[in-house]
């Protein structure tokens, strides 16, 4: 049978994941999945919102052998829910929560997957090939600034960008190596480094999602050498803050914002571990790598090319099947390399003067005692003077909005200050490190009302 398989795992006994730092093979995995695809209800889409990733990815892998399309949209709000309703009416929920609220038929995981003495070790490991044309899954964009967009994503390429990217990673030295994330699934780089990566390297992908330092490293100390540790900057910056003593990892990945160079050199010197930074879009999948510590220049997969008209950005080639307009504000340096310089949708203009918001969070967030922190635009404009006018909201334990602002004013121009900036205990981020622009407006407006009235 022609196409790629789903697992590369050589035997059957060879780890495909961990629970609470115990193996599971890969027998298991695909009787599981057997099993999983048979007892599901008829239906052609499955949303699939399982929090444990082991039983996300046996519903992913029940859907592929299926030939059913798993919906992935990065968040599960009402409005998100009632959108994907419409999107497509066949939609299943697949879940792991017993009180799950979302608002679709639902199918169970646990009530599915039957009883586990099913399980036959003895019987015959084959594992299943899927087609290169078959619809994988359609994952969606952030919507981050706006309503999240569908892209349908199948199976050659979605497993091609995970092919090519896993030896850059140094993922196919011959080793099992643990992959702990920090991510979810149901996003794209989720789906990709911490659940596909493993599949289709030979590696282990972790059951557990932890959040907290405390747990993360708990986890990272349940798994046997080597490790890998798949994040996002927002995350290495509350490990460093913590405090907490860290066991040892052999791999750090990062992804989903820029990091910065001093950020990066310092997880590398805490950790003693190499971080590996991966640049990507939901449109894209994963195109591109760099060192952050060592090199400001990202390098590109195997034959994806970058080329540029009209002052946009495209990329194709490789696992990129159409050219595809990059969101970005990106320099062209080689046949293989590029600079980033920001997101196009980050660009803000006040009085005349540019910036970007990608560069003034940078300097927010490099403020000793700012553990979180982002700019946001507040209005188009402000009256007739057609001027825009920014807003900040800052996680900084201790430190008053004065003296924050004071410090900020010694980094950027003074007509970027933010006015107002608030404190916040936490800030609206995502699952996956994002912060939706609509969450953050309405926490700024709530917390402006609580001011107002003290």
């Amino acid at each position: 049978m022609s196409g790629i398989p789903l697992l590369t795992h050589a035997s059957p006994t060879a780890t495909v994941a961990y629970r609470d730092g115990i193996a599971i093979s890969a027998q298991r995995f695909l009787t599981d999945a057997t099993l999983l695809a048979r007892n599901m209800p008829a239906a052609g889409h499955v949303l699939n919102i399982c929090t444990d990733r082991y039983r996300f990815t046996v519903g992913l892998a029940a859907c592929l052998m299926s030939e059913r399309v798993s919906l992935l949209p990065s968040t599960h709000t009402p409005q998100v829910i009632a959108q994907l309703a419409k999107f497509a009416p066949d939609a299943l929920c697949l879940t792991d929560d017993a009180d799950c609220a979302i608002d679709l038929p639902q199918a169970h995981y646990a009530e599915l997957l039957g009883e586990v003495a099913a399980f036959n070790s003895a019987a015959p490991y084959r594992v299943p090939r899927i087609a290169t044309t078959q619809l994988a899954a359609i994952v969606f964009t952030s919507g981050s600034t706006g309503t999240p967009v569908p892209y349908r994503k199948t199976w050659g390429p979605l497993a091609r960008c995970v092919l090519d990217g896993a030896p850059r990673l140094g993922l196919l030295d011959g080793r099992s190596h643990a992959l702990l994330g920090t991510v979810p699934g149901q996003h794209m780089y989720g789906l990709e480094s911490a659940v596909l990566l493993a599949l289709l390297s030979g590696n282990a992908l972790c059951a557990e999602r932890p959040f907290y330092p405390a747990d993360v490293a708990a986890e990272v100390a349940k798994l046997p050498r080597p490790r890998v540790l798949v994040t996002t900057p927002i995350h290495l910056r509350t490990l460093l803050g913590s405090g907490i003593e860290f066991p040892p990892v052999d791999l750090l990945i990062s992804a989903t914002a820029p990091l910065s160079q001093d950020l990066a050199r310092e997880v590398e010197r805490r950790y003693r571990s190499e971080l590996l930074e991966i640049y990507g879009s939901t449109e894209t999948g994963q195109i591109a790598m760099r060192r952050t510590a060592q090199a400001a220049a990202w390098r590109l997969w195997p034959d994806v090319r970058l080329s540029s008209a009209d002052g946009q950005v495209f990329a194709q080639g490789g696992h990129v099947e159409q050219m595809t307009r990059m969101c970005d504000v990106i320099e062209i340096t080689g046949a293989e390399e590029f600079l980033l310089h920001g997101r196009t949708a980050d660009l803000v203009n006040v009085a005349g003067k540019r910036s970007s918001f990608g560069y003034l969070n940078a300097q927010l967030s490099a403020i000793s005692g700012v553990i979180d922190g982002a700019f946001f635009l507040r209005e188009e404009s402000a009256g007739s003077t057609g001027v825009a006018r920014l807003g900040a909201m800052v996680v900084a334990p201790g430190m008053s909005a004065g003296s924050v602002t004071e410090q900020l004013r010694r980094l950027i121009d003074p007509v970027f200050l933010p006015r107002p900036l608030l404190i916040v205990d936490r800030l609206p981020r995502n699952a996956a490190g994002k912060l939706p622009l609509h969450a953050l407006r309405a926490l700024a407006d709530e917390q402006l009302r609580i001011d107002g009235s003290q």
